[in-house]
Order: structure tokens, then sequence, then C-alpha cells
């Protein structure tokens, strides 16, 4: 294993989206799937590495190469918590300016928890949240059929909601949902003000605030907030551990010690009391020790992959193209371009099994007619980038397409 392979931090494909060795969701040919496994997996070059490019082995030799950097292997494992889990619950709950925090294997499970003890002690069911959000887009109506809860949509607009359209809503609700950054409408944060005043007219509505934080660790550089203080607007923070931080799976729920205590009862009725989770939780202080300081680092970075792609897509003559948000508010942004999802795939398949370099991954066809979109991610490998290399790899891209 080479050390590029060792600093590379795993981006996380579209939820649902992917088949087979790089994902779960829509069945596809297994030769296909092998075969863009393959090509990314061996490129020399790329501009983050995804869950698919690492082996099981590879996984392994990770985990033990750098857990003993951050935690004592001799100790007991967990059992049903504890140990390593109740280090990685303090460690979350200091970062984020929290009472407490509580490990849950899926954010689903943990946003599902959250909403659901609010509404309890709100005394309200309704949940205000963008229909982009992930609860609407990724859950499969999980709050609504599970724990009962009924959405309202500030707006539905691609892009956060304001003050003026929460403090607008018809009816009353009892917990406003904020996703930060909101994925679906391409990684985009409010500003710092935007955000208070958000938060301000849920309190005016008498409502409690949650966020979505799954990438909330790489916002402070637009925010230019440390996390405790952006944490502390809302009264519960959702964190995940492996969509920025590299982690093996896994999340945290952080807020007052009340409700992480009453959201572990939770946890145990919806099935997430796991025997064993040191694992994942092992991963996660990984993560938390070396991907979290070099986040602002892919930030800032992202920004200049941004400008390039914009450039070589100018210079090579595209029809159409967006780079959304043109300066990305993280380190993840999106790429429209106008040719079919599976030309874009394969165009980029070629590219890294020819070249050994590749600048896209899976593309969809979640827009217009005519339109596909794909999502960038900037991690450790891809701070070696220049614009230069970023424009030749355009160039290279283009000249696969028909």
């Amino acid at each position: 294993m080479t050390d590029e392979t060792r600093d590379d931090v795993r981006g996380d494909v579209r939820d649902g989206r992917e088949a087979g060795p790089d994902g779960g969701g829509v069945p596809e040919d297994a030769t296909a799937v092998e075969r863009r496994v393959a090509a990314w997996r061996g490129a020399r070059r790329r501009l983050w590495v995804g869950p698919g490019d690492l082996t099981v082995r590879e996984e392994l030799a990770l985990l033990v190469e750098q857990a003993g950097q951050v935690y004592d292997l001799d100790g007991s494992p967990d059992m049903y918590g504890g140990g390593v889990v109740a280090e990685l619950e303090r460690r979350v709950a200091d970062l984020l300016g929290m009472e407490a925090a509580a490990f849950f294997p899926s954010g689903t499970m943990a946003q599902q928890v959250a909403l659901r003890c609010w509404a309890g002690r709100t005394g309200n069911p309704v949940v205000a949240l963008h229909p982009l959000g992930h609860p609407e887009v990724h859950e499969g109506d999980a709050l609504q059929v599970v724990s009962g809860l009924r959405v309202v949509h500030p707006t539905t607009e691609p892009r956060q909601p304001t003050a003026a359209e929460v403090e607008a809503l018809p009816e009353p609700f009892g917990t406003l949902m904020v996703e930060l950054p909101l994925r679906e409408a391409g990684f985009l944060l409010p500003s710092w003000e935007e955000l208070t005043a958000l938060v301000d007219a849920a309190r005016e509505r008498e409502a409690v605030v949650h966020f979505d934080g799954a990438r909330l660790w790489e916002s402070t550089v637009h925010f230019g907030r440390p996390l405790a203080e952006i944490a502390g607007l809302a009264d519960s923070v959702y964190v995940s551990f492996y969509k920025s931080l590299g982690g093996h799976s896994g999340a945290a729920l952080a807020g007052p010690a009340g409700l992480v205590e009453e959201a572990r009862s939770w946890r145990h009725r919806y099935g997430g009391q796991l025997f064993r989770q040191f694992p994942a939780a092992l991963s996660a202080l990984v993560g938390l020790e070396r991907e979290l300081p070099m986040l602002p680092a892919y930030v800032a970075q992202a920004g200049v992959v941004a400008g390039a792609l914009r450039e070589g897509f100018a210079a090579g003559g595209v029809p159409f193209f967006r780079v959304h948000p043109e300066v990305p508010h993280t380190h993840q942004f999106q790429v429209w371009l106008p040719y079919g999802a599976d030309v874009l795939t394969e165009a980029g398949v070629r590219m890294a099994a020819e070249s050994g370099v590749t600048l896209f991954r899976r593309w969809f066809d979640d827009g217009p007619p005519g339109l596909s979109v794909t999502e960038v991610t900037v991690g450790a490998p891809g701070l070696s980038w220049t614009a230069q290399d970023v424009r030749d790899a355009v160039t290279a891209f283009l000249a696969r397409l028909p």
C-alpha cells in the first residue's frame, strides 16, 4: 500500500444510487460495475478516494496502522457501548460544545430518533425541513411511516430556506431541521447572518432547531466560526463519521444530556444498540485526528479545482456546463454537462483505465432532459493537483466524449 493510499480520504457516493462493489441500489450488469471499480482503483491520480477504491485487506491494514495512534488498543473492546465508543462520544460532545453525544450505527436512525424525541417534548409532530433534505430524499418516508411525524416545507427552491419563509409557514411546527450543507442542492450553506436569522425565526415560532450536520465538519471555513459556535445555534446536531472523516460507518447525535439519554432508549428500540462497535468507533476517532484538521485545506483546494474546471470546459467549447456553486461552500460541489449520464460515466472510466487519471466518477440524470450531474469531492490526493493539472484532465475527458 502506497503512502498516497494511506493519506487518501474516502469520498462518499450518492445515497442509494450505486450498485455492486461501489454501493447498493438499482442493480446493473456486474461486469460493468467490476470494470468501473477496477479502473478507479487502478488510477494513479485522483481528486479523492471513493469507498470502493480500497480492498477489504487495505481497509483493515489502514485501521490497524492508524488506530493505535488515537486509542489504547490494549484495553477491552466495547460491549453495548462504553470503552472506545464512550471515548468517541465524549470527543464529539466536546468538539460540538454540547452536553452529551450518543453513537448511532447510521445517521438515518440518529435523525429519526432526534426528531421523534423533540416531537414528544414540544407536543408537535410537525417537522419543517427542505424537500431536498436527506429524510425526504433518501429515507423512504421513514419519518412518517416509522416515527409518525409529518413534514412541511418552508421552500421548494434548490437553496437553503430563509427566515422569512420560516416565519410565513401557515401552521405551527415543533422542530425546524436545517441540513448543513444542503447536499442535493450543491452542498450549499447559508451565510452566517442568514443562518442565525433562520434559527431566530424558528425560536419566534416556539420551535426547536435540529441541524442535519452530516457534513458539518467542513462548514467552518464558509462560516468563519469554530464547530462549537456553529453547533451552538441548534438544540441538537447530528454528525456523520464516514461522509467527510473517512470512517467506516456511524454517526452521533449531540445535544442536552436529557435529550441524549432519551435518545439512547429510542436507539435500543430502533435496533441500534449493537453488541460491538469498536471498528467503526476507532475509524471515527482516526478521522477526527487525521481528516478533521485537513478539511479547511480540502475546501480551499476545491475552489482551485472548481475554477480550473470552468476554464477547461470553456476552452474545450462545451455547449453548456455548470460548476455549482461557482465557489464551493465546502470541499464538494456539483458539475452539470449536456450529455447522457452513461456517456459521461463511460468517458471517465475509459480515461481512468487508459491514462491512470480519475477526474469524475458516476454521473446521474437528475436534472432537465439532456443534462447530467456528478459530485466532485476534493480530498487528500487532490491537494497535489495544480489548476493546469485539472485543465489538462478536462481536455483528456472531453476528448473521450462522442
